[in-house]
C-alpha cells in the first residue's frame, strides 16, 4: 500500500454536478462566478446549481419561443434581433421580467412610480 497515494478508486469516472442536476447548464462555471464576484462571504452548495436551473429554463423558454416565431415567419433560422425579441415580448412573464430590468436600469435615484404600471 506504501506509494499509492490517497486518490480516486481506480475504474470510477468524474460525474460532473451539471450531470448530477440533469442540467445543461454549467454548475461549475456558476459556483466560480458567484465566488470570484464577490456577490457574499459564503456560497452554499445548493446556489449555483438553483441559479443554473433557472438560468436553463428561462434560455429554453425564451428560445422555444423564438423558434417559434422564426417557423411562422418560414425561417429556419432564430434572428436575434426578429425573433427573439418578438418571442420575449408575445409573454406577459418575460416582458415584464425583462422590463423590469429595463426599468431598473434607467430608475433614476430618487425613486420612479414607472414600475407601478407593469
Amino acid at each position: 500500500m506504501a506509494g499509492r497515494g490517497k486518490g480516486k478508486a481506480s475504474g470510477k469516472k468524474a460525474v460532473s454536478r451539471s450531470a448530477k442536476a440533469g442540467l445543461q447548464f454549467p454548475v461549475g462555471r456558476i459556483a466560480r462566478y458567484l465566488k470570484k464576484g464577490k456577490y457574499a462571504e459564503r456560497v452554499g452548495a445548493g446556489a449555483p446549481v438553483y441559479l443554473a436551473a433557472v438560468l436553463e429554463y428561462l434560455t429554453a423558454e425564451v428560445l422555444e419561443l423564438a423558434g417559434n416565431a422564426a417557423r411562422d415567419n418560414k425561417k429556419n433560422r432564430i434572428r436575434l434581433s426578429l425573433e427573439a425579441s418578438v418571442a420575449t415580448f408575445s409573454k406577459m412573464s418575460l416582458m415584464k421580467l425583462f422590463m423590469m430590468d429595463m426599468a431598473l436600469e434607467l430608475m433614476p435615484v430618487s425613486g420612479c412610480t414607472c414600475l407601478s404600471t407593469l
